[in-house]
């Protein structure tokens, strides 16, 4: 069970502390793991308030280091919480790593997730409460698969991906369970849904009965925003009608959440006053802060120039560094042979000094290995020189690879446009 904690300061579960008491999201999950249908995840855009949507993405590390920032310049904050922009667990590890550097630099702050449920699994709320995490929000938009399969397009279960009623049914499960696992472990749980019209605004009675049976504290009804580029771009805001009625039928099982602000997954501050656009500095200084501890960038390359090289088959990489006069190259460093044992995991005690690989391409296997020791794998094509300019300079080498070669990206190494594929 929690260690009982200040449960109060959450200004989302207790609206009379969401005046004195603010929260911090750190946008470290940017991979997810369904597609909604009312979910168009854009990055970079500060004008836009609604979850999904971050300025920034950031590692662990980085993250601790903007909290204690934060803290300084907004002494008020007293919950911190992970919210995407993709999912947390979507992204397991980095998530877990962030809260255990929190937990140990931070030891009196709330901790707080906010997930679909699809990863949620019962080892994973073990390790949420060995880490005295309190309040865990699950977005359940349905509990009739029929329904369900209105909502989402798809569901990815490890490498599956599932579609239709069965891929409702499946997410839908996952979220249920997640709710078991979180009151079995003495956590407070708060259910969004996500009002949509004509999809399922007429079902918010039939959640709210079914997770309240399951133990659910609180339900919060968040009214749709039609997002560009959505499967419901067109479909209007619910009005205020519509709100009334689905929030009388769910006030019948649950306690009610009205004084939501959709919050972005970079909020910061009060509810009232979020400074997200503000902070978005303090992102950059925490980022500088823990750059400066991994002076080198690590390339694979075939002839020195070009970044040009797969991961997989590089016997060895180049290690850079910013010099005065603009870069010079440290040396080079040999790669563990393939099929030696664990061939990854050494690879990231090779580069454990830099601060990115630049490589042509990447496994999700090595991707995870050197992410999860604070290594950066940005996948681009094109001249060294530049790519370092742009890694140094916190640019998007993304931008690199698309302006070459017209091939697109995967990564980019400082301003993070695209959840999912960027460095992590």
């Amino acid at each position: 069970m929690i260690a009982r904690l200040p449960l109060e300061r959450h200004p989302c579960f207790d609206e009379s502390g969401s005046h004195q008491f603010g929260r911090i999201h750190l946008p470290v999950a940017p991979k997810c793991n369904i597609q909604c249908g009312y979910c168009s995840r854009k990055t970079d855009c500060v004008n836009e308030s609604r979850p999904g949507v971050s300025s920034r993405v950031l590692n662990p590390k980085e993250a601790a280091s903007y909290l204690h920032r934060a803290l300084v310049a907004e002494p008020r904050i007293a919950v911190a919480g992970i919210a995407g922009p993709g999912d947390p667990f979507a992204n397991t590890e980095t998530t877990l790593e962030t809260l255990r550097l929190i937990r140990d630099t931070a030891p009196e702050m709330l901790l707080c997730i906010s997930t679909n449920g699809m990863g949620f699994t019962e080892e994973v709320a073990h390790e949420l409460a060995e880490l005295r995490v309190s309040h865990v929000t699950v977005t359940i938009n349905a509990v009739d698969p029929e329904i369900g399969a209105k909502v989402y397009a798809w569901v990815r279960d490890g490498k599956k991906t599932w579609r239709g009623v069965e891929g409702a049914k499946l997410l839908m499960e996952r979220q249920l369970d997640a709710i078991v696992f979180a009151k079995a472990r003495g956590m407070e749980v708060k259910v969004n849904t996500v009002v949509v019209p004509g999809v399922n605004d007429h079902h918010v009675e039939d959640v709210a009965r079914v997770v309240a049976g399951l133990g659910a504290d609180v339900h919060n009804l968040i009214p749709m925003t039609p997002a560009p580029g959505a499967l419901f771009e067109d479909i209007p805001e619910p009005d205020a009608n519509t709100m009334l009625r689905a929030r009388r039928g769910s006030a019948k099982h649950l306690k009610q959440m009205v004084h939501c602000r959709r919050c972005r997954a970079d909020a910061v501050g009060l509810l009232d006053d979020d400074r997200s656009r503000e902070f978005a500095a303090l992102m950059d200084d925490a980022r500088e802060e823990v750059a400066a501890d991994r002076p080198y960038v690590a390339v694979a390359t075939q002839e020195g120039v070009l970044v040009n090289q797969h991961l997989g088959v590089a016997d060895r990489v180049q290690i850079w560094e910013r010099h005065e006069d603009g870069f010079r190259l440290v040396g080079d460093r040999p790669c563990p042979s393939p099929g030696s044992e664990n061939r990854w995991d050494s690879l990231a005690d090779v580069v454990s000094d830099c601060r990115a690989i630049l490589v042509a391409a990447a496994g999700e296997v090595p991707r995870k290995a050197l992410e999860g020791r604070g290594v950066a794998v940005c996948e681009m094509e094109g001249v060294i020189d530049d790519a370092l300019e742009t890694v140094y300079g916190g640019g998007d080498v993304a931008r690199l690879r698309a302006r070459r070669n017209g091939l697109g990206a995967s990564c980019g190494c400082g301003k993070i446009r695209e959840p999912g594929t960027g460095c992590g």
